[in-house]
C-alpha cells in the first residue's frame, strides 16, 4: 500500500513525458529510477531519449527535477529558466530556481527569485520561511525575525517557524510574545518536543513554575535530558519550595559532571530548608568553588607583581594574600616573605612566610628559592 502511495505521488508530481518527434520515455523505468532515488540515471535517460532542443514544458520539467535531485544544479537551473521564459506565471519554477541558488550559495539571486514570487503572491508561506532561513544563515537575526513573523502570521501552526521565532523572542527577552507564538503552534501539535521545550523556557522566564514543572517532566519522560531542561525543572522545584524534588533533579547534573553554581546553590538552600546543615555547607562550598575561576589566584599574583614593580609594596602584599584565598601556590609564600624581609623590614612576618613556603613542598625547579628560604629562616630565628 505504501509503495502504491509513493508511486501515485511521483506520477502526480512528475507529469508523464510525452515525446517530441515520435519519441516517448518509458514511464515505468522512470518511476523505478525515482522510487530508488536514482535521479542521475533518470536525468541521463531523459537526455538520451529527448534530443535538444527540447521545447515541451513537461519534458523540461522532468529534466529540471531529475537534475535538481541529482545535484546537477547548473543543469537544473538552465532547464527551469527555459520553463520560466515560456511561462512567467509559474511560481513553482521560481521557487525551485530560488532553492537552487541557495544551494549554490548565491543568496542575492535567490532573493531575486523569491521576491518575484511575492510580487505575485504576498501570502506565500514557503517563500517567507525560506527567506527567514537564509537570513539566519547570514547571521541577520533582525531580517530573519521579520520574515518569520510574516510566515507565522500566514500559518501559525507550522512548528519549525514557530519554534525559531519563539527562540528569537526568548533571546530578546520578549517572553510574552514568545508565549503567544508557541502556544498557538502547540495546540496544533501537542507532542512536538521542540515546541514543548520552547514553551517550558517561556513559562520558566514568566515565573509560571507549576507549568514549567509539568512541561520539563514531560520532556524528561520523552528522553530529553538537556541541561537546560534539568536546570529549569530543578530551579522551578526550588521556587515552589519542593526541596526534595529539587535535590533529586539536580543530582542528574552531578551524575554527568555538569552541575553549575546555580544547581549547587539551589541544592544547598534546599538542604538548609530541610534542616540538613552539614550537606548544606558541603553544597555551599561546591557553589563557591564553581563560582570562582581557577585562575583567580594567578590573576592576583600577577597584579601583586605589577604593584611590586611600581614600588607599591603594601598593595603588592595585599594582592598576594588575596591570591592565597583562591588557591595557595608555593611561590606566593616566598614572594610575600621576600617583600616583608627586604622591602618592609618586618622580620617576624618574613620568618612566618618563609616557613610557610618551606612547608608547602615547592617543586624541584624552585630549589634555589627553597635553599635561600631555609638559610633565612636560620638567620631570622637567631
Amino acid at each position: 500500500m505504501k509503495s502504491l502511495y509513493i508511486s501515485l505521488i511521483i506520477i502526480c508530481f512528475i507529469p508523464a513525458v510525452y515525446g517530441q518527434q515520435g519519441n516517448k520515455a518509458d514511464d515505468a523505468l522512470l518511476l523505478e529510477y525515482y522510487q530508488n532515488q536514482r535521479f542521475a540515471d533518470a536525468a541521463d535517460y531523459l537526455k538520451k531519449t529527448y534530443a535538444e532542443p527540447v521545447t515541451d514544458l513537461k519534458i523540461l520539467s522532468s529534466l529540471a527535477y531529475s537534475s535538481q535531485m541529482a545535484g546537477r544544479l547548473p543543469d537544473a537551473e538552465g532547464y527551469y529558466e527555459r520553463i520560466y521564459m515560456a511561462d512567467t506565471t509559474n511560481t513553482s519554477v521560481l521557487f525551485s530556481l530560488g532553492n537552487i541558488m541557495v544551494r549554490r550559495g548565491n543568496n542575492i539571486k535567490a532573493l531575486f527569485y523569491y521576491k518575484k514570487i511575492l510580487l505575485k503572491d504576498s501570502t506565500n508561506f514557503s517563500v517567507y520561511k525560506q527567506m527567514g532561513s537564509m537570513a539566519i544563515n547570514a547571521g541577520n537575526l533582525a531580517e530573519a525575525t521579520k520574515y518569520y513573523e510574516k510566515a507565522n502570521k500566514i500559518n501559525p501552526a507550522e512548528p519549525d517557524v514557530a519554534y525559531d521565532l519563539s527562540s528569537f523572542y526568548i533571546n530578546a527577552k520578549l517572553f510574552q510574545k514568545a508565549d503567544t507564538i508557541v502556544s498557538k503552534a502547540l495546540k496544533a501539535d501537542t507532542a512536538n518536543l521542540l515546541l514543548l521545550l520552547s514553551k517550558a523556557q517561556v513559562d520558566y522566564h514568566l515565573e509560571k513554575y507549576p507549568e514549567t514543572v509539568l512541561e520539563c517532566t514531560r520532556l524528561i519522560n520523552y528522553g530529553q535530558r538537556q541541561n537546560l531542561v534539568i536546570n529549569s525543572l530543578g530551579t522551578s522545584y526550588y521556587k515552589l519550595k519542593d526541596y526534595n524534588n529539587c535535590i533529586n533533579t539536580f543530582k542528574l547534573l552531578e551524575e554527568t559532571n555538569t552541575a553549575t553554581e546555580i544547581s549547587y546553590y539551589c541544592t544547598a538552600m534546599s538542604y538548609k530548608a530541610l534542616g540538613d546543615q552539614h550537606k548544606a555547607i558541603s553544597y555551599f562550598e561546591k557553589a563557591i568553588k564553581e563560582a570562582i575561576s581557577n585562575n583567580v589566584n594567578s590573576y592576583y599574583s600577577e597584579m601583586a607583581d605589577s604593584y611590586s614593580q611600581v614600588h607599591q609594596v603594601k598593595n603588592a602584599v595585599g594582592a598576594y594574600q588575596k591570591s592565597l584565598l583562591y588557591g595557595a601556590m608555593p611561590l606566593t609564600y616566598y614572594d610575600i616573605a621576600s617583600l616583608y624581609d627586604v622591602q618592609l623590614k618586618k622580620k617576624e612576618m618574613a620568618l612566618q612566610y618563609y616557613k610557610k613556603y618551606v612547608k608547602s613542598d615547592p617543586p624541584e625547579e624552585q630549589k634555589p628559592y627553597l635553599t635561600y628560604s631555609k638559610r633565612r629562616i636560620g638567620e631570622l630565628s637567631r
